[in-house]
Protein backbone atom coordinates (compact mmCIF):
# COMPACT_ATOMS: atom_id res chain seq x y z
CA UNK A 1 0.00 0.00 0.00
CA UNK A 2 1.54 3.30 -1.03
CA UNK A 3 2.46 5.90 1.56
CA UNK A 4 0.08 8.42 0.02
CA UNK A 5 -2.97 6.20 0.38
CA UNK A 6 -5.65 7.70 2.65
CA UNK A 7 -5.58 6.54 6.24
CA UNK A 8 -7.77 3.62 7.26
CA UNK A 9 -10.03 3.73 10.30
CA UNK A 10 -9.97 0.45 12.21
CA UNK A 11 -13.77 0.19 12.48
CA UNK A 12 -13.75 -0.30 8.70
CA UNK A 13 -11.36 -3.25 9.04
CA UNK A 14 -13.47 -5.27 11.47
CA UNK A 15 -14.78 -8.38 9.72
CA UNK A 16 -12.92 -7.63 6.49
CA UNK A 17 -11.96 -10.75 4.52
CA UNK A 18 -8.28 -11.79 4.35
CA UNK A 19 -7.09 -13.37 1.09
CA UNK A 20 -3.91 -15.11 0.00
CA UNK A 21 -2.18 -14.07 -3.28
CA UNK A 22 -4.25 -16.63 -5.22
CA UNK A 23 -7.51 -14.99 -4.18
CA UNK A 24 -8.54 -17.69 -1.70
CA UNK A 25 -10.07 -16.40 1.52
CA UNK A 26 -8.17 -17.50 4.62
CA UNK A 27 -10.16 -15.71 7.31
CA UNK A 28 -11.53 -12.40 8.60
CA UNK A 29 -10.02 -9.56 10.60
CA UNK A 30 -11.25 -9.51 14.20
CA UNK A 31 -8.81 -7.01 15.73
CA UNK A 32 -5.48 -5.26 15.34
CA UNK A 33 -2.48 -5.61 17.64
CA UNK A 34 -0.42 -2.53 18.52
CA UNK A 35 2.40 -1.70 20.90
CA UNK A 36 2.32 1.59 22.79
CA UNK A 37 5.57 3.58 22.82
CA UNK A 38 7.09 6.00 25.28
CA UNK A 39 6.26 9.68 25.13
CA UNK A 40 3.78 10.77 22.52
CA UNK A 41 5.11 8.64 19.69
CA UNK A 42 2.32 6.88 17.74
CA UNK A 43 1.95 3.16 18.54
CA UNK A 44 3.41 0.63 16.12
CA UNK A 45 0.94 -1.71 14.49
CA UNK A 46 2.31 -5.22 14.97
CA UNK A 47 -0.29 -7.20 13.06
CA UNK A 48 -3.85 -8.43 12.76
CA UNK A 49 -5.88 -10.95 14.71
CA UNK A 50 -7.45 -13.12 12.02
CA UNK A 51 -10.21 -15.65 12.60
CA UNK A 52 -9.79 -18.60 10.26
CA UNK A 53 -12.46 -21.07 9.15
CA UNK A 54 -12.18 -23.21 12.30
CA UNK A 55 -12.83 -20.05 14.39
CA UNK A 56 -9.28 -20.24 15.68
CA UNK A 57 -7.73 -16.79 16.08
CA UNK A 58 -4.23 -16.48 14.69
CA UNK A 59 -1.72 -13.67 14.52
CA UNK A 60 -0.89 -12.22 11.10
CA UNK A 61 2.22 -9.99 11.30
CA UNK A 62 1.76 -6.70 9.52
CA UNK A 63 4.94 -7.42 7.53
CA UNK A 64 3.00 -10.19 5.79
CA UNK A 65 0.23 -7.84 4.66
CA UNK A 66 0.83 -6.73 1.09
CA UNK A 67 -2.31 -4.67 0.62
CA UNK A 68 -5.42 -3.27 2.25
CA UNK A 69 -7.81 -2.15 -0.43
CA UNK A 70 -11.47 -2.36 -1.52
CA UNK A 71 -12.55 -3.84 1.78
CA UNK A 72 -10.06 -6.70 1.75
CA UNK A 73 -6.66 -7.60 3.14
CA UNK A 74 -4.09 -9.36 0.94
CA UNK A 75 -1.32 -11.45 2.54
CA UNK A 76 1.89 -13.01 1.32
CA UNK A 77 0.16 -16.37 1.68
CA UNK A 78 2.42 -17.53 4.52
CA UNK A 79 0.33 -18.01 7.68
CA UNK A 80 1.34 -19.33 11.06
CA UNK A 81 -1.72 -21.15 12.42
CA UNK A 82 -0.64 -21.06 16.06
CA UNK A 83 -3.30 -19.68 18.35
CA UNK A 84 -2.98 -15.95 19.05
CA UNK A 85 -1.86 -15.13 22.60
CA UNK A 86 -1.75 -11.48 23.61
CA UNK A 87 1.54 -10.43 25.22
CA UNK A 88 1.77 -8.00 28.15
CA UNK A 89 3.20 -5.20 26.00
CA UNK A 90 0.50 -5.51 23.34
CA UNK A 91 -2.86 -3.75 23.05
CA UNK A 92 -5.89 -4.88 21.05
CA UNK A 93 -6.91 -1.79 19.12
CA UNK A 94 -10.64 -2.53 18.78
CA UNK A 95 -11.01 -4.41 22.03
CA UNK A 96 -9.02 -2.09 24.32
CA UNK A 97 -8.59 1.36 22.76
CA UNK A 98 -12.11 2.13 21.51
CA UNK A 99 -14.46 3.74 24.07
CA UNK A 100 -11.49 4.77 26.22
CA UNK A 101 -11.73 8.14 27.93
CA UNK A 102 -8.80 10.41 27.09
CA UNK A 103 -7.91 14.05 27.57
CA UNK A 104 -7.24 16.62 24.84
CA UNK A 105 -3.93 18.28 25.67
CA UNK A 106 -4.68 21.61 24.02
CA UNK A 107 -7.95 22.31 25.86
CA UNK A 108 -7.69 19.86 28.80
CA UNK A 109 -11.16 18.53 27.88
CA UNK A 110 -12.23 14.94 28.38
CA UNK A 111 -13.22 12.93 25.31
CA UNK A 112 -14.22 9.39 24.38
CA UNK A 113 -12.42 7.48 21.63
CA UNK A 114 -14.81 6.45 18.83
CA UNK A 115 -12.22 5.23 16.34
CA UNK A 116 -8.53 5.34 15.46
CA UNK A 117 -6.81 5.37 12.08
CA UNK A 118 -3.71 3.56 10.86
CA UNK A 119 -1.31 4.42 8.09
CA UNK A 120 1.68 2.81 6.41
CA UNK A 121 4.94 4.66 6.75
CA UNK A 122 6.50 5.80 3.44
CA UNK A 123 8.79 3.32 1.70
CA UNK A 124 8.53 0.86 4.60
CA UNK A 125 6.38 -2.05 5.70
CA UNK A 126 5.85 -0.51 9.12
CA UNK A 127 2.44 0.78 10.11
CA UNK A 128 1.39 3.00 12.97
CA UNK A 129 -1.72 4.46 14.59
CA UNK A 130 -1.63 8.09 13.59
CA UNK A 131 -4.97 9.73 14.46
CA UNK A 132 -7.80 9.44 16.94
CA UNK A 133 -11.48 10.20 16.30
CA UNK A 134 -13.07 11.39 19.54
CA UNK A 135 -16.25 12.88 20.93
CA UNK A 136 -15.90 15.52 23.61
CA UNK A 137 -17.55 14.88 26.98
CA UNK A 138 -17.47 12.12 29.59
CA UNK A 139 -20.27 9.95 28.21
CA UNK A 140 -24.04 9.45 28.44
CA UNK A 141 -26.05 12.40 27.20
CA UNK A 142 -22.92 14.53 26.90
CA UNK A 143 -21.39 11.92 24.70
CA UNK A 144 -24.30 12.02 22.30
CA UNK A 145 -24.28 15.80 22.02
CA UNK A 146 -20.55 16.47 22.20
CA UNK A 147 -18.51 17.72 19.28
CA UNK A 148 -16.61 15.09 17.31
CA UNK A 149 -13.17 15.71 15.87
CA UNK A 150 -10.12 13.88 14.58
CA UNK A 151 -6.79 14.71 16.22
CA UNK A 152 -3.22 13.50 16.04
CA UNK A 153 -2.27 10.71 18.43
CA UNK A 154 0.11 13.10 20.17
CA UNK A 155 -2.75 15.53 20.88
CA UNK A 156 -4.38 13.25 23.47
CA UNK A 157 -3.27 11.58 26.68
CA UNK A 158 -4.70 8.70 28.67
CA UNK A 159 -4.01 5.60 26.60
CA UNK A 160 -1.21 4.36 28.81
CA UNK A 161 -3.33 4.33 31.99
CA UNK A 162 -5.51 1.47 33.24
CA UNK A 163 -9.00 2.42 32.15
CA UNK A 164 -11.73 2.48 34.78
CA UNK A 165 -15.36 2.28 33.73
CA UNK A 166 -14.53 2.11 30.04
CA UNK A 167 -17.63 2.17 27.87
CA UNK A 168 -18.40 -0.30 25.11
CA UNK A 169 -20.57 1.52 22.56
CA UNK A 170 -17.94 1.86 19.82
CA UNK A 171 -16.79 -1.71 20.26
CA UNK A 172 -20.38 -2.95 20.00
CA UNK A 173 -21.02 -0.81 16.93
CA UNK A 174 -17.97 -2.41 15.32
CA UNK A 175 -19.35 -5.91 15.91
CA UNK A 176 -23.10 -5.24 15.62
CA UNK A 177 -23.49 -7.44 12.53
CA UNK A 178 -21.92 -10.51 14.13
CA UNK A 179 -23.97 -13.61 14.83
CA UNK A 180 -24.35 -14.41 18.55
CA UNK A 181 -21.84 -17.26 18.32
CA UNK A 182 -19.25 -14.97 16.73
CA UNK A 183 -19.86 -12.18 19.26
CA UNK A 184 -19.49 -14.81 21.99
CA UNK A 185 -16.09 -15.64 20.49
CA UNK A 186 -15.15 -11.94 20.69
CA UNK A 187 -16.22 -11.72 24.34
CA UNK A 188 -14.35 -14.90 25.24
CA UNK A 189 -11.09 -13.36 24.05
CA UNK A 190 -11.51 -10.05 25.89
CA UNK A 191 -10.08 -9.40 29.34
CA UNK A 192 -12.51 -10.09 32.22
CA UNK A 193 -12.84 -6.35 32.85
CA UNK A 194 -13.60 -5.56 29.21
CA UNK A 195 -15.92 -8.57 28.93
CA UNK A 196 -18.00 -7.27 31.85
CA UNK A 197 -18.20 -3.80 30.28
CA UNK A 198 -19.38 -5.16 26.93
CA UNK A 199 -21.93 -7.46 28.60
CA UNK A 200 -23.27 -4.53 30.61
CA UNK A 201 -23.77 -2.50 27.41
CA UNK A 202 -25.60 -5.22 25.45
CA UNK A 203 -29.38 -5.26 25.28
CA UNK A 204 -30.98 -8.05 27.34
CA UNK A 205 -32.07 -10.10 24.29
CA UNK A 206 -28.68 -9.78 22.62
CA UNK A 207 -26.81 -10.69 25.80
CA UNK A 208 -29.11 -13.69 26.31
CA UNK A 209 -28.34 -14.95 22.78
CA UNK A 210 -24.59 -14.48 23.35
CA UNK A 211 -24.63 -16.17 26.77
CA UNK A 212 -26.16 -19.26 25.19
CA UNK A 213 -23.07 -19.55 22.96
CA UNK A 214 -20.42 -19.03 25.66
CA UNK A 215 -18.55 -21.65 27.68
CA UNK A 216 -20.00 -22.33 31.11
CA UNK A 217 -17.26 -20.48 33.03
CA UNK A 218 -17.80 -17.31 30.97
CA UNK A 219 -21.58 -17.54 31.48
CA UNK A 220 -21.22 -17.75 35.25
CA UNK A 221 -18.63 -14.94 35.35
CA UNK A 222 -20.77 -12.55 33.30
CA UNK A 223 -24.00 -13.35 35.12
CA UNK A 224 -22.26 -12.86 38.45
CA UNK A 225 -21.17 -9.33 37.52
CA UNK A 226 -24.67 -8.19 36.57
CA UNK A 227 -27.02 -6.67 39.10
CA UNK A 228 -29.45 -9.34 40.25
CA UNK A 229 -32.49 -7.66 38.65
CA UNK A 230 -30.65 -7.42 35.33
CA UNK A 231 -29.42 -11.01 35.62
CA UNK A 232 -33.03 -12.16 36.11
CA UNK A 233 -34.13 -10.17 33.03
CA UNK A 234 -31.41 -11.79 30.93
CA UNK A 235 -32.34 -15.27 32.17
CA UNK A 236 -35.96 -14.58 31.15
CA UNK A 237 -34.75 -13.68 27.64
CA UNK A 238 -32.77 -16.91 27.29
CA UNK A 239 -34.29 -20.12 25.98
CA UNK A 240 -35.73 -21.85 29.08
CA UNK A 241 -33.54 -24.94 28.64
CA UNK A 242 -30.37 -22.82 28.42
CA UNK A 243 -31.44 -20.76 31.43
CA UNK A 244 -32.07 -23.96 33.37
CA UNK A 245 -28.62 -25.32 32.47
CA UNK A 246 -26.95 -22.08 33.61
CA UNK A 247 -28.89 -21.81 36.86
CA UNK A 248 -28.09 -25.44 37.67
CA UNK A 249 -24.42 -24.45 37.92
CA UNK A 250 -25.04 -21.75 40.53
CA UNK A 251 -25.10 -22.16 44.32
CA UNK A 252 -28.57 -23.07 45.59
CA UNK A 253 -29.12 -19.76 47.41
CA UNK A 254 -28.16 -17.65 44.39
CA UNK A 255 -30.24 -19.82 42.04
CA UNK A 256 -33.37 -19.43 44.19
CA UNK A 257 -32.84 -15.69 44.52
CA UNK A 258 -32.67 -15.25 40.74
CA UNK A 259 -35.68 -17.51 40.14
CA UNK A 260 -37.67 -15.41 42.62
CA UNK A 261 -36.76 -12.24 40.72
CA UNK A 262 -37.85 -13.70 37.36
CA UNK A 263 -41.39 -13.36 36.03
CA UNK A 264 -43.49 -16.19 37.57
CA UNK A 265 -44.31 -17.77 34.20
CA UNK A 266 -40.69 -17.80 33.04
CA UNK A 267 -39.49 -19.09 36.40
CA UNK A 268 -42.10 -21.87 36.33
CA UNK A 269 -40.84 -23.08 32.93
CA UNK A 270 -37.25 -23.13 34.17
CA UNK A 271 -38.14 -24.93 37.41
CA UNK A 272 -40.06 -27.53 35.42
CA UNK A 273 -37.02 -28.21 33.23
CA UNK A 274 -34.70 -28.39 36.23
CA UNK A 275 -36.85 -31.20 37.66
CA UNK A 276 -35.64 -33.56 34.90
CA UNK A 277 -32.27 -35.24 34.64
CA UNK A 278 -29.99 -33.15 32.43
CA UNK A 279 -29.21 -35.87 29.87
CA UNK A 280 -32.82 -36.83 29.16
CA UNK A 281 -35.40 -35.54 26.71
CA UNK A 282 -37.05 -33.60 29.55
CA UNK A 283 -33.75 -31.94 30.47
CA UNK A 284 -32.92 -31.16 26.83
CA UNK A 285 -36.28 -29.81 25.66
CA UNK A 286 -37.46 -26.27 25.30
CA UNK A 287 -40.89 -25.43 26.71
CA UNK A 288 -41.61 -22.95 23.89
CA UNK A 289 -42.30 -24.91 20.69
CA UNK A 290 -44.78 -23.60 18.13
CA UNK A 291 -48.15 -24.98 19.24
CA UNK A 292 -51.33 -24.59 17.18
CA UNK A 293 -54.87 -25.89 17.68
CA UNK A 294 -56.41 -28.43 15.28
CA UNK A 295 -58.79 -25.80 13.84
CA UNK A 296 -55.85 -23.55 12.84
CA UNK A 297 -55.18 -23.08 9.14
CA UNK A 298 -51.98 -23.35 7.14
CA UNK A 299 -51.93 -19.54 7.02
CA UNK A 300 -52.12 -19.39 10.83
CA UNK A 301 -49.26 -21.86 11.20
CA UNK A 302 -47.05 -20.08 8.66
CA UNK A 303 -47.62 -16.78 10.43
CA UNK A 304 -46.33 -18.39 13.63
CA UNK A 305 -43.16 -19.87 12.12
CA UNK A 306 -42.30 -16.55 10.43
CA UNK A 307 -41.33 -15.21 13.87
CA UNK A 308 -37.69 -14.09 13.41
CA UNK A 309 -36.91 -14.94 17.04
CA UNK A 310 -37.45 -18.65 16.40
CA UNK A 311 -34.42 -20.81 15.72
CA UNK A 312 -34.49 -22.67 12.38
CA UNK A 313 -34.95 -25.97 14.23
CA UNK A 314 -37.99 -24.73 16.18
CA UNK A 315 -39.48 -23.14 13.05
CA UNK A 316 -39.16 -26.41 11.11
CA UNK A 317 -42.48 -27.76 12.37
CA UNK A 318 -45.58 -26.96 14.39
CA UNK A 319 -47.15 -29.15 17.07
CA UNK A 320 -50.91 -29.62 16.93
CA UNK A 321 -52.59 -29.92 20.33
CA UNK A 322 -56.00 -29.49 21.88
CA UNK A 323 -56.37 -26.50 24.23
CA UNK A 324 -54.68 -25.27 26.31
CA UNK A 325 -51.96 -24.47 23.79
CA UNK A 326 -49.28 -23.45 26.29
CA UNK A 327 -47.05 -26.27 27.53
CA UNK A 328 -48.03 -28.53 29.14
CA UNK A 329 -50.80 -28.56 26.55
CA UNK A 330 -53.97 -30.49 26.05
CA UNK A 331 -53.81 -33.75 24.12
CA UNK A 332 -50.97 -33.87 21.58
CA UNK A 333 -52.30 -34.84 18.14
CA UNK A 334 -49.27 -34.75 15.89
CA UNK A 335 -46.78 -32.62 13.97
CA UNK A 336 -46.97 -30.67 10.72
CA UNK A 337 -43.65 -30.04 9.00
CA UNK A 338 -42.81 -26.68 7.45
CA UNK A 339 -42.41 -28.18 3.96
CA UNK A 340 -45.93 -29.62 4.12
CA UNK A 341 -47.29 -26.20 5.12
CA UNK A 342 -45.75 -24.75 1.95
CA UNK A 343 -47.43 -27.33 -0.28
CA UNK A 344 -51.05 -26.90 0.81
CA UNK A 345 -53.51 -24.00 0.30
CA UNK A 346 -53.55 -21.34 3.07
CA UNK A 347 -57.12 -22.21 4.12
CA UNK A 348 -56.38 -25.91 4.78
CA UNK A 349 -56.77 -27.01 8.41
CA UNK A 350 -53.59 -28.33 10.00
CA UNK A 351 -55.60 -31.23 11.47
CA UNK A 352 -55.97 -32.57 7.91
CA UNK A 353 -52.22 -32.96 7.37
CA UNK A 354 -50.91 -34.37 10.65
CA UNK A 355 -47.79 -36.50 10.75
CA UNK A 356 -48.66 -38.83 13.61
CA UNK A 357 -46.61 -41.86 12.54
CA UNK A 358 -43.66 -41.15 14.86
CA UNK A 359 -44.12 -41.87 18.52
CA UNK A 360 -43.20 -38.80 20.58
CA UNK A 361 -40.40 -38.94 23.15
CA UNK A 362 -41.10 -39.34 26.83
CA UNK A 363 -39.34 -36.89 29.17
CA UNK A 364 -37.31 -39.75 30.67
CA UNK A 365 -35.83 -40.84 27.30
CA UNK A 366 -32.01 -40.85 27.74
CA UNK A 367 -29.78 -38.69 25.55
CA UNK A 368 -28.33 -41.63 23.64
CA UNK A 369 -31.81 -42.81 22.63
CA UNK A 370 -32.82 -39.26 21.69
CA UNK A 371 -29.76 -38.95 19.43
CA UNK A 372 -30.53 -42.31 17.81
CA UNK A 373 -34.13 -41.22 17.24
CA UNK A 374 -32.96 -38.06 15.43
CA UNK A 375 -30.44 -39.99 13.31
CA UNK A 376 -32.89 -42.77 12.40
CA UNK A 377 -35.67 -40.48 11.19
CA UNK A 378 -33.55 -37.56 9.87
CA UNK A 379 -35.39 -34.94 11.93
CA UNK A 380 -34.32 -31.65 13.48
CA UNK A 381 -36.90 -31.50 16.31
CA UNK A 382 -39.09 -33.94 18.21
CA UNK A 383 -42.08 -33.67 20.53
CA UNK A 384 -41.80 -34.59 24.22
CA UNK A 385 -45.10 -35.88 25.66
CA UNK A 386 -46.03 -37.02 29.17
CA UNK A 387 -48.04 -40.09 30.22
CA UNK A 388 -51.33 -38.21 29.91
CA UNK A 389 -50.61 -37.34 26.27
CA UNK A 390 -49.88 -33.64 26.87
CA UNK A 391 -47.08 -31.90 24.98
CA UNK A 392 -44.37 -30.82 27.44
CA UNK A 393 -41.94 -29.32 24.94
CA UNK A 394 -39.67 -30.14 22.02
CA UNK A 395 -36.07 -31.29 21.72
CA UNK A 396 -34.09 -29.67 18.89
CA UNK A 397 -31.00 -31.01 17.19
CA UNK A 398 -28.78 -28.18 18.46
CA UNK A 399 -29.51 -29.11 22.06
CA UNK A 400 -28.75 -32.77 21.31
CA UNK A 401 -25.38 -31.78 19.81
CA UNK A 402 -24.58 -29.51 22.78
CA UNK A 403 -24.87 -32.50 25.11
CA UNK A 404 -23.27 -35.10 22.83
CA UNK A 405 -20.09 -33.06 22.41
CA UNK A 406 -17.49 -33.05 25.21
CA UNK A 407 -18.32 -30.81 28.18
CA UNK A 408 -15.52 -28.40 27.22
CA UNK A 409 -16.33 -28.23 23.51
CA UNK A 410 -16.93 -24.49 23.55
CA UNK A 411 -13.58 -23.84 25.24
CA UNK A 412 -11.92 -26.17 22.74
CA UNK A 413 -13.57 -24.35 19.85
CA UNK A 414 -12.55 -20.92 21.15
CA UNK A 415 -9.11 -21.94 22.45
CA UNK A 416 -7.63 -24.54 20.14
CA UNK A 417 -4.35 -25.87 21.43
CA UNK A 418 -1.21 -24.22 20.13
CA UNK A 419 1.91 -22.40 21.03
CA UNK A 420 2.39 -18.65 21.28
CA UNK A 421 1.68 -16.55 18.25
CA UNK A 422 4.52 -15.83 15.93
CA UNK A 423 5.60 -12.24 16.54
Amino acid sequence: MAGGTPRIFVSHLSGVAVFDPNGDQVGRVRDLVAMLRVGRRPPRLLGLVVEVATRRRIFLPITRVTGIESGQVITTGVLNVRRFEQRPTERLVIGELLDRRVRLLETDEEATVLDVSVRQLPARRDWEIDRVFVRKGRGGALRRRGETLTVEWSAVTGFSLEEEGQGAESLLATFEQLRPADLANVLHHLSPKRRAEVAAALQDDRLADVLEELPEDDQIEILGKLKEERAADVLEAMDPDDAADLLAELPEEEKERLLTLMQPGDAADVRRLMAYEERTAGGLMTTEPVVVRPDSTVADALARVRNPDLSPALAAQVYVCRPPDQTPTGKYLGTVHFQRLLRDPPYTLVSAMLDDDLQPLSPETPLRAVAGFFATYDIVAAAVVDESGSLLGAVTVDDVLDHLLPDDWRETEFLLSGEENDG
